[in-house]
């Protein structure tokens, strides 16, 4: 009996080893798994501020666009509002119809210029907006996906 319960001992002593050595080795794993999730968390934590980098610059480029054109409109709707005051005013105070016959070539004239000065702003606007785009914009989507999460250290063409 001595021995049966020498032997039982002795396997139950190596039962409880592998089991302390399993504990500790799911110890040392979760450790190992913590600080992997919290590199990737990091790691996606960067990619995801540069994408929002990237959405920022291309929303301000936007919303300055909207901003210009929207402003354009509101100055013309007054030029045009008060121009038609202007004008008809002269048109229907004047009692010379050659001075009048004078004013509406004149209103047309102005009105034919300053359509023509709006229409050029809003162009230029969005010219100005696409080359924007294909300066800064592109060069800082190119950097968002050429990067994938390599570090790299910005050169000075890059500021």
């Amino acid at each position: 009996m001595t021995t049966q319960l020498a032997v039982s001992v002795f396997l139950l002593l190596i039962a409880a080893g592998g089991l302390s050595y399993a504990f500790l080795e799911l110890q040392r794993s979760n450790t190992l798994v913590r600080a992997l999730n919290s590199h990737r968390i990091a790691t996606n934590s960067a990619i995801q501020k540069r994408r929002m980098d990237f959405y920022e610059v291309r929303n301000r480029a936007k919303l300055l666009e909207d901003t210009v054109a929207g402003g354009a409109s509101a100055v013309e709707k007054m030029h045009r509002l008060i121009s038609n005051t202007t004008f008809s005013l002269v048109d229907h105070l004047s009692k010379d119809d050659e001075f009048r016959q004078s004013a509406r070539k004149a209103r047309e004239t102005h009105d034919h210029t300053s359509k023509q000065v709006y229409h050029a702003v809003r162009t230029t606007n969005k010219a100005i907006h696409i080359l924007a785009d294909t300066l800064f914009i592109s060069k800082a989507e190119k950097k968002v996906i050429s990067r994938n999460g390599k570090h790299k250290k910005p050169t000075e063409s890059d500021q």
